[in-house]
């Protein structure tokens, strides 16, 4: 499964699923530490965010992992797949 790690400037990172639609709003599927699922406006945060280094998105990788999500695919930034 793909994955795009970003971080807002107040510091928290955000996993995008470019591949993961919901299809009852039309954003893509993210998680976050706090709120965890929900879904996104994936230009929209490319815009307001930052390529998250490793270290910075270490932890919610693990945290991902710990949840059940294998296979993760980082990439820097992904072609929606519905779009």
């Amino acid at each position: 499964m793909k994955v795009v790690f970003r971080i807002y400037p107040d510091g928290q990172v955000i996993a995008l699923f470019p591949e993961e639609s919901d299809k009852r709003t039309g954003g893509t599927m993210s998680y976050m530490h706090i709120g965890q699922h929900g879904d996104a406006d994936y230009h929209g945060v490319i815009q307001q965010t930052k390529p998250a280094t490793e270290a910075q998105y270490l932890p919610l990788f693990n945290e991902l992992k710990s949840i059940g999500y294998k296979d993760l695919q980082v990439r820097q930034k992904a072609k929606l797949k519905w779009v």
